[in-house]
């Protein structure tokens, strides 16, 4: 079963002070506050990414970006329906906007999405620079983006059709990332974990509804 909804007052009681809850979420004990998550998803995404960000904590210590294959005027209205499931902040990605903890932020559709600056001062930046194998927004465009980071990485790939976020995710492996898969008999369509499995980088495949619990795992390590 899908995670509860979360009232519109406890949502807004959260909601109220982006900037407070990156205080809090920085000065918890849980650690953190220096990572990343970037997730990379295609066919079956939608239904999958409802196991995965809701069960996300108010208090995660950092952001997370996702590439879902999706043409324009999808992907927002997917980000307005995971934000009513979670306890994050869901929302389509915006250009030059800064990564707070907390937060998730889905590439637009029909715009790649890169991540620039350092440590706390990371941005989004979008742009509409050729399709990579057929995909924008493309997960390696996302994923090569974040390789800079290192071992603050934690990357995701979950189901999809071909190879897309393979070859990123061999780059964050070598930068010291970590690398999680989600196992074939959740997927929708067992191609693009497959891949990431098959290239011998993944540090843990698991089935979706474990993912999200893994993802924390990770960020707090």
């Amino acid at each position: 079963m899908l995670p509860k909804h979360t009232s519109a007052v406890e949502k807004l009681a959260k909601r109220e002070n982006p900037y407070l809850k990156m205080r809090q979420a920085k000065s918890g004990s849980s650690g953190g506050g220096n990572k990343l998550i970037a997730l990379g998803t295609s066919t079956g995404g939608p239904k999958a990414l409802q196991y995965v960000v809701p069960k996300l904590p108010a208090d995660m210590p950092c952001g997370m970006v996702i590439v879902q294959h999706m043409p324009a005027g999808f992907t927002k209205s997917l980000a307005e329906r995971l934000d009513d499931m979670s306890q994050v902040k869901v929302k389509e990605a915006e250009d030059n906007e800064p990564i707070l903890p907390g937060y998730v932020y889905i590439a637009p559709g029909d715009y790649h999405m890169e991540i620039t600056g350092n440590g706390s001062q990371r941005v989004i930046s979008l742009n509409q620079n050729p399709p990579l194998a057929a995909h924008r927004p493309a997960v390696d465009i996302m994923f090569d983006s974040v390789v800079k980071y290192g071992s603050d990485v934690v990357s995701v790939i979950l189901t999809g059709m071909g190879c897309d976020g393979t070859a990123g995710m061999k780059k964050i492996k070598k930068a010291g990332g970590y690398i999680i898969a989600e196992a074939q008999e959740s997927c929708v369509v067992y191609g693009m974990p497959k891949a990431v499995v098959d290239a011998g980088i993944s540090d843990e495949v698991l089935p979706v509804q474990n993912i999200a619990e893994a993802i924390m795992n990770a960020v707090r390590k």
